[in-house]
């Protein structure tokens, strides 16, 4: 079985997997995220917003409490290998390189395609990112590609990642021509052509991932249109969470689901009970005067009858559906809870403690937690393991490789600050207490280390903290100053 076929085969047998996911995500975009299925008609059952609203403000949320645009949201550090005093010394060279990766993040459309896979990912559990890399000249050395979760196919790869990616694409005869530099085939040329069906795979091999482009109907050949090596995969794909065996995530939205439908079928009962109270149901004699086809309950209207007749007569509703408010309220609490809206929304107060702005953090952190883990191993680290492999390749920074020996990633989010300013903030209350006790206390803190210490947990420039001087493994340094008092009193009385 020659390349092309193998990758339609693969295709084939994890998409029959992934179908039995495509009924619940239609129900989720359907409710949660219904532009998805614009057109005429569509949106025609959905009578409630709340569960769509809630969808836009989490993923918000996250685009700003993980990638904030425009903000430095990762820094690289110097790893635990790294000596105590070299530490001063690597550091601006590493800011450099921060700095240099941050800015072609922030020149890239990074943030206007992560907003929307942060969508899919609120929505659908699973979402897809493209890295590619920009032509030369452009502002930005990256390009990112939200790709819709119908268009891919995932399965894990040996690590637990989502790195086994078929993407299956629908080009015109210009974009096919293009991208592949391969002339289409006739069937796809002139007016009225249909477009041409691409499979593009990306699978791990020993170092790297084997890339590879067919088309999905071969037409006398093959079809392999292109084939190549990856360091790191261009597809990031992550999800919200997992169950064990399962290779697509869940999302909050299917969770709540029953809730969402629940909701938008009782403000459905309540609009239609409006509607009766409105115009009301009418009853009439047929008379042979009266034509109820043809009355129209209008202002000034007049309706004949037969004399001695009821006429048109309205027939009271059985009852009514106050309840129906209670039922809703509850639903929509539940809704906006199970969304985080509740937890991660806008403060309706004017103002904040400095207090409630931690105690906030350390909500926000335990709430999501273990999506934020899951996002860092499977969004955030590949993205800047990929960013880097290009700057790299294109000489704009040096042979940076992070592994947490050397060089550390450090994340800067106001998410992943949350925990280092508590942690700065216990360690200055300590000092606070220490230094209330007396000098003979205060011998015991190291105040030069805790201003280091300090200055790295609340992101201070390296350039700014002073290094700290050269180890004397010898002790000559500490002979020398005791030697000095008596050479100086020696030297006063002429000796």
């Amino acid at each position: 079985m020659n390349t092309a076929e193998q990758i339609r085969t693969g295709f084939r047998r994890a998409f029959q997997a992934r179908q039995q996911w495509e009924a619940h995500w239609r129900d989720c975009y359907r409710y949660a995220l219904p532009q998805r299925d614009a057109g005429a008609g569509r949106n025609d059952s959905l009578f409630d917003a709340t569960a769509a609203d809630a969808v836009d403000q989490l993923a918000a949320s996250l685009l700003s409490e993980l990638t904030p645009p425009w903000v430095r949201w990762l820094e690289l550090c110097p790893g635990t290998d790294i000596a105590a005093g070299e530490r001063a010394e690597v550091a601006p060279a590493l800011d450099q390189a921060s700095a240099v990766l941050q800015s072609h993040f922030d020149r890239s459309n990074f943030a206007v395609e992560v907003h929307q896979c942060f969508l899919d990912l609120v929505t659908a559990g699973t979402a897809c990112l493209l890295f590619e890399e920009a032509p030369l000249g452009e502002a930005s050395a990256f390009r990112f590609t939200a790709v819709p979760i119908n268009d891919v196919v995932l399965e894990e790869g040996p690590g637990g990642r989502l790195d086994r990616t078929w993407r299956r694409l629908r080009l015109g005869a210009d974009r096919f021509r293009s991208r592949y530099g391969v002339e289409p085939p006739e069937s796809a040329k002139g007016e009225g052509a249909q477009p041409i069906g691409v499979l593009e795979a990306v699978q791990p091999v020993a170092d790297g991932y084997h890339y590879v482009a067919v088309r999905e109907l071969p037409d006398g050949d093959d079809g392999l249109l292109a084939e190549g090596h990856f360091a790191s995969s261009p597809f990031i794909s992550f999800r919200w969470m997992k169950a064990p065996g399962e290779n697509y995530g869940r999302s909050p939205v299917m969770k709540t689901l029953p809730d969402i439908k629940t909701a938008n079928k009782v403000v459905e009962l309540v609009l239609k009970n409006a509607s009766i109270a409105v115009t009301g149901i009418w009853q009439a004699d047929d008379d042979g005067v009266l034509n109820p086809a043809a009355v129209k309950l209008v202002p000034g209207a007049i309706i004949p009858k037969a004399v001695g007749s009821a006429g048109l007569a309205p027939l009271e509703a059985p009852g009514r559906f106050d309840v129906s408010e209670l039922v809703l309220s509850d639903l929509r609490a539940r809704i906006r809870h199970a969304l985080l809206v509740d937890r991660l929304g806008l403060v309706q107060g004017p103002r904040m403690t400095a207090t409630e702005v931690l105690e906030r953090a350390a909500e926000m952190a335990r709430v999501l937690g273990a999506t934020y883990g899951r996002l860092q191993a499977e969004l955030l680290e590949p993205l800047v393991s990929r960013g880097l492999g290009i700057l790299r390749r294109r000489g704009e920074i040096g042979d940076i490789r992070v592994d947490g020996r050397v060089i550390a990633l450090r994340y800067r989010s106001p998410l992943a600050e949350a925990q280092r300013r508590a942690d700065a903030q216990a360690a200055l209350q300590w000092i606070q207490t220490v230094s209330a006790l007396g000098p003979e206390a205060m011998g015991a803190v190291d105040l030069p280390a805790f201003a280091r210490w300090f200055g790295e947990q609340m992101a201070v420039p390296g350039e700014l903290i002073k290094p700290l001087p050269p180890a004397d493994p010898t002790g000559l340094d500490a002979v020398a100053n005791l030697l000095v008092p008596v050479l100086a009193e020696a030297a006063g009385h002429g000796e």
